[in-house]
């Protein structure tokens, strides 16, 4: 018996998720297909500059690991052990006593933030972040469920009090903090911060997630402990080589917690079971090779004229009533501009003339200052910083 042909209409499909619907796209990564062309100077994206990777050392190093036996195959979840103990004994040498198995390689430190994410998040849950706050860890956060929280600067200062104020309020699970060379202002928290920050933290009960891309970036000043120094059983480290050797390795780690390390773990082996066998073998044996000192050396000397340069320019480049910081190193300036000026609309005239910056809105995770903006200074020599903030001085009328 034959059955007539339904007249209905098929069902939908189900919808995407909430929490995919709740991570705002990012800034920089939509900026690159408009900047790709090679007259565009960017000062966009916070790229390492591609002439000073050591191509000749990482090729060695990769010639040596593929001699390595099983460099091919699976392995542990954890890391290789060569590559971790080699993290430990730097950490250790830095003044955090580290052992290779309180640390997990991770693909780059963004999937460090999502094995974080998953092992200590459910929807719903309260974070703390700084405001502005690094964009790519707010959209694993919003993909998370998270709720967050915003803790306000005064200045170029976090602002302790409010800290203390909305972990009281909010019981929130963790603080993420990038507390040196900020992503994407440039700030550090100096000595007393990170003393006072470390404390509420463990009169307060939450955990901090200190994640350190930039700490070796350093062209100024003194080295300043670390968090996890301070508050050990409180404090969870994330760590990467993109910024020092290449972010092509996309390789990046996660000091953990003992109560917490079997949990991250398997949130590792379940997203990939391992991060590239081949990639970590290479940067341990670049590591060992003696190579990476001198290389680090290059990199420090060229980012600090870069710099410099930007900073010598920005009077010049930015309209009159601007503000903007001196950062002791990474990778990054943060500007104001002046009452009633918009970043994103000036943004519009400075592509016209084959420049861009990327507007600090986004980097808000509650409401934003939409006269701020994030200049990265370290992908172009002097001569081409000076050329790309005068084009972007004529978007102001300021350039000459």
């Amino acid at each position: 018996m034959s059955t007539a042909p339904s007249s209905t209409a098929p069902p939908r499909l189900p919808s995407r998720s909430q929490r995919s619907g709740s991570a705002k796209t990012s800034p920089v990564r939509d900026l690159l297909a408009l900047t790709e062309r090679p007259e565009v100077i960017s000062f966009a994206g916070g790229l390492p500059a591609p002439e000073l990777f050591d191509v000749e050392g990482i090729r060695a190093a990769f010639d040596a690991a593929l001699d390595s036996p099983g460099v091919l195959q699976y392995s542990t979840s954890e890391g290789d052990p060569k590559l971790r103990e080699e993290v430990a004994r730097r950490y250790t040498a830095d003044g955090l006593p580290t052992t290779a198995s309180d640390l997990i390689i991770t693909t780059g430190s963004q999937q460090a933030l999502g094995l974080i994410s998953t092992t200590l998040l459910d929807p719903g849950d309260t974070i703390l972040v700084e405001e502005p706050c690094y964009l790519a860890a707010l959209q694993t956060f919003a993909l998370a469920g998270a709720r967050v929280v915003g803790i306000p600067y005064v200045g170029d200062d976090l602002d302790l009090e409010a800290l203390e104020r909305l972990a009281v309020e909010h019981h929130p699970k963790f603080l993420y903090t990038v507390p040196t060379f900020q992503n994407p202002t440039g700030r550090t928290h100096d000595l007393e911060a990170r003393r006072e920050i470390a404390a509420i933290a463990q009169r307060r009960g939450f955990r901090i997630i200190e994640d350190e891309p930039y700490r070796q970036l350093r062209y100024s000043g003194d080295a300043l402990p670390s968090l996890a120094e301070l508050a050990p059983d409180h404090v969870i480290g994330l760590g990467s080589f993109s910024k020092v050797i290449a972010p092509g390795l996309r390789i990046g780690w996660i000091r953990t917690t003992a109560d917490i390390h079997s949990s991250v773990t398997i949130a590792k082996q379940a997203a990939d079971l391992h991060t590239s066998t081949i990639d970590q073998a290479a940067a341990a044996h670049y590591l060992v090779s003696g190579r990476g000192e001198p290389a680090l050396a290059r990199i420090l000397a060229a980012y600090a004229a870069r710099r410099d340069a930007m900073l010598q320019a920005l009077p010049s480049t930015l309209p009159d009533g601007s503000t903007w910081n001196r950062p002791d190193g990474g990778m990054f300036v943060w500007a104001r501009l002046p009452e009633g000026m918009d970043a994103t609309s000036s943004l519009a005239s400075a592509l016209t003339r084959d420049v861009a910056f990327v507007p600090g809105s986004s980097f808000f995770s509650g409401r934003p200052d939409a006269r701020t903006l994030r200049l990265s200074f370290t992908t172009y020599s002097p001569a081409r910083i000076r050329e790309g903030l005068s084009r972007l001085g004529a978007t102001w009328g300021a350039g000459r």
